[in-house]
């Protein structure tokens, strides 16, 4: 039975992560191949609702992760079974890994045309710019260290804000009837992350999101342009979620969960206040 239900979680990770990279690269596609008169919210909001998609559609079976960094968090502080983090990891970055492939696929005649147009060779430096469609690049500015540390902050808050959702605990998050709107907020926070730090680095905060389409990329001839990417940056995206997530856990956990009080012990505080008056 355990087999059989870490099957079913596993294609479930892969779908989820799927439907992530498939509308959210499918978004910066429109964008960069078809001049779409999208800005920077717009693209944030259509990931956000990417991950909301795509936790409607898998969340029942193996809760959505689609993202190593959360399932690593998720093990550290959750008690989410430390045998299942890699099994997980793998579906994941296969399923970000596909997403970009079919999104290629679609796009295919648009990439040769724009290539063509622009004069830009599959796997020069110049060739950022359409790999940039599938994986994040940070801005020209930014040293990898400072990348690291804007993807750990941002990941720390984002799953500060899912560690919230998830706190039965926690009397503000949606409950019973209203549980589905979960999924929601946590699209609009992915957006609302992307909307004010998405230009730095592409706000990956996620392994498997970067990673499987920086794979895809490489293979399909943008070659160190997808991997290890210019100045090899590709670890950065890796480690900085990972980080941000364990922190972002870590707050939430000893610096909010612990302080929330369940009904049990307001009941009890209030019973003490009545009978001091």
């Amino acid at each position: 039975m355990m087999k059989k239900n870490l099957k079913g979680e596993l294609i479930s990770e892969f779908i989820g992560a799927f439907i992530l990279l498939f509308f959210g690269s499918g978004s910066v596609a429109t964008l960069v191949l078809k001049g779409a008169d999208y800005n920077l919210w717009d693209i944030s909001l259509l990931w956000g609702l990417g991950v909301t998609m795509a936790i409607y559609v898998t969340g029942a079976v193996s809760g959505t992760h689609i993202n190593p960094a959360v399932t690593i968090a998720l093990a550290v502080f959750k008690g989410f079974p430390w045998k299942k983090v890699v099994p997980y990891t793998i579906a994941q970055v296969a399923g970000t890994f596909t997403g970009a492939a079919m999104v290629f696929g679609l796009y295919s005649r648009s990439f040769a045309e724009f290539e063509a147009s622009a004069g830009i060779i599959r796997g020069s430096i110049d060739s950022m710019t359409t790999a940039g469609v599938f994986s994040t690049y940070p801005h020209s500015y930014l040293s990898n260290i400072h990348a690291l540390i804007v993807e750990i902050v941002i990941t720390a808050i984002l799953v500060l804000v899912i560690f919230a959702l998830g706190d039965e605990k926690n009397i503000n998050a949606p409950k019973g009837k209203y549980a589905p709107f979960a999924a929601i907020l946590i699209g609009i926070t992915i957006a609302i992350i992307g909307g004010t730090f998405g230009s730095l680095t592409g706000f990956a905060m996620n392994p498997a999101r970067d990673f499987g389409p920086k794979l895809f990329t490489s293979l399909a001839g943008w070659g160190r342009i997808g991997l290890p990417a210019p100045n090899n940056y590709f670890w950065v995206p890796i480690l900085g979620p990972i980080i941000g997530a364990l922190i972002g856990g870590y707050l939430y956990q000893h610096a909010v969960s612990k302080y929330i009080l369940v009904q049990k012990e307001i009941e009890k505080v209030k019973e003490v206040q009545e009978k001091a008056a």
